[in-house]
């Protein structure tokens, strides 16, 4: 009986010398060999070695339901969560605007005065008398005014002070008409005319002229009378013909309080709003004689030097300055203007002291200011002449610099609020000399200080730094510690300060004076 025995594909495979089952053509699985042939779907194999599935389900995107939507963002109360913010947002909203126009309205702030045209002028005072230069060509004295007018006005001067143009006599002079030397009385009215035509005003110095005439021992009223009569019909002339107003001295007798009622009663009828007729008096003593009525009175010429017959020196001039500074002004408007005898070093300085102290400047004629000083020194020098050629150029230099620095500081005061009207502060100064310290003796005096001051408005600052002396002075770090750090040269006297600066690296040349601009952050402007 003859046994079978099964072989399994596993014996075939491993068993050597047996031949595997199905060997042909088609290889045996999915994956063909080398050389071979074959295929998934030609092996009856093949679903055993690859199982081949179903497949997996294509998903598709919907959208989420409302009931799906809700249950992401947390439910109806989600919802409410969501409009307590948005109301939460708003209210907040609304009360940071109600507190901001809170703090606008009950924070402090500067409120700008009305001002007369009188003080927001710069007065000019000037004699025709001086245009009179027979080395000149063209037109003298009056006229010679008259062709300035344009130039004057483009240099920021709002008002003229002719002085010069009246006798001064013991007897009643005739003040309807001039004495000839600088021009006749229709050249005097077309002046007027034409000043007034170009916005700029006119003010006729009476100053010392005598308007009482003489009195016999009696005392003649009817003669007292007449001259008053006179003097209405004189100051009724002037006005119709476009005078804005007369300077007198405190020591004329015009300064009365029953004189100048008599001239606010002429005054009220060629008046009208922004036209003015106007009264200024040169105060020419250490104090001015009291008035009861301040009112008659609009302008106060006073003079920043003392009268003195000699040059002041440096420390004369300091005092003089730093006395000023520290008093407290009347009432009356203030108007400035030099006066005494100062060094020419001094001369710019002096001007940035009249432009940026309150009141109005009342700048004397300069010649380095006047248009016909390029004909005068050309008439004067002659081809040949290389040395006098070289003098003309650094004299044409020096009065460009000149003009330069006049037309800035009007310019500027003109339109800044704080030169205007703003504060004014006096600076206790603190500095340090940079000259050596061998160059002082002990009994030498000490050199005169820098004085400072500030005119401010709201949080725009003006830092005005006059060094009187004739030695450099450095600012300390530790001086004015409540002004901001920064500003911005404004102007100087040698007109070559330019950009923003720190006030710790300011140094004062000698007779040097800065106009810096200050900003202070976070205040009202």
């Amino acid at each position: 009986m003859e046994q079978t025995h099964s072989v399994t594909a596993e014996e075939t495979v491993n068993t050597p010398g047996r031949m595997p089952l199905n060997a042909g053509d088609t290889g045996y699985g999915s994956v063909a060999g080398p050389g071979l042939t074959g295929s998934v779907g030609a092996s009856e194999s093949a679903p055993l070695l690859i199982p081949v599935g179903d497949g997996e389900p294509i998903q598709r995107w919907e959208p989420m339901s409302k009931e799906e939507l809700e249950v992401a963002a947390g439910g109806p109360g989600w919802r409410r969560v969501r409009c307590y913010l948005v109301l939460l947002f708003w209210l907040a909203w609304v009360a940071m605007l109600a507190t901001s126009i809170a703090i606008i309205v009950m924070s402090p702030r500067p409120v700008a005065t009305e001002l007369k045209w009188w003080q927001k002028s710069l007065f000019y005072q000037l004699q025709p008398d001086l245009f009179t230069d027979k080395r000149s060509e063209g037109s003298e004295g009056i006229n010679a005014v008259s062709e300035q007018i344009p130039y004057l006005q483009s240099l920021g001067i709002g008002a003229l002070i002719l002085e010069g143009l009246f006798d001064k006599g013991p007897s009643h002079p005739n003040l309807t008409a001039s004495d000839g030397k600088v021009g006749t009385l229709p050249q005097i009215q077309r002046l007027v005319a034409e000043s007034n035509k170009a916005g700029l005003k006119v003010v006729l110095d009476f100053c010392k002229v005598d308007h009482s005439g003489n009195q016999d021992e009696a005392g003649n009223a009817d003669k007292l009378s007449n001259l008053s009569a006179t003097t209405d019909h004189e100051l009724r002339f002037w006005l119709q013909q476009g005078v804005a107003g007369f300077a007198i001295c405190d020591t004329d007798a015009a300064y009365s309080e029953k004189t100048l009622m008599e001239w606010r009663g002429v005054f009220k009828e060629f008046s009208s709003e922004g036209e003015e007729r106007i009264v200024v008096v040169k105060q020419t003593s250490g104090a001015l004689p009291p008035l009861n009525n301040a009112t008659l009175v609009d302008v106060v010429v006073r003079s920043i030097l003392p009268p003195s017959n000699h040059r002041l020196s440096a420390q004369e001039v300091a005092d003089a300055i730093e006395k000023h500074l520290q008093t407290k002004e009347e009432d009356i408007w203030p108007s400035w203007t030099v006066g005494g005898n100062a060094s020419p070093d001094l001369k710019k300085l002096l001007l940035v002291l009249m432009m940026t102290l309150p009141g109005s400047p009342a700048v004397q004629y300069d010649e380095d200011l006047d248009n016909r000083q390029n004909l005068s020194m050309k008439v004067g020098s002659s081809p040949g002449e290389n040395n006098t050629s070289v003098s003309h150029t650094d004299k044409e230099k020096e009065r460009r610099l000149a003009v330069a620095l006049f037309t800035s500081l009007s310019h500027s005061r003109a339109r800044e609020e704080a030169l205007l009207y703003g504060s004014f502060t006096f600076l206790p100064f603190n500095s340090s000399t940079n000259a050596s310290s061998s160059d002082y003796s002990p009994a030498a005096p000490p050199p005169p200080p820098v004085l400072a001051y500030l005119r401010s408005w709201g949080c725009v600052h003006f830092l005005i730094l006059l060094n009187v002396g004739p030695e450099p002075h450095a600012l300390e770090p530790t001086w004015a510690p409540r002004l901001p750090k920064a500003g911005v040269f404004m102007t100087s006297t040698g007109m070559d300060r330019l950009g923003t600066t720190a006030l710790d690296s300011v140094t004062l040349r000698p007779h040097e004076a800065i106009v810096i601009k200050l900003f202070e952050t976070g205040s009202y402007s």
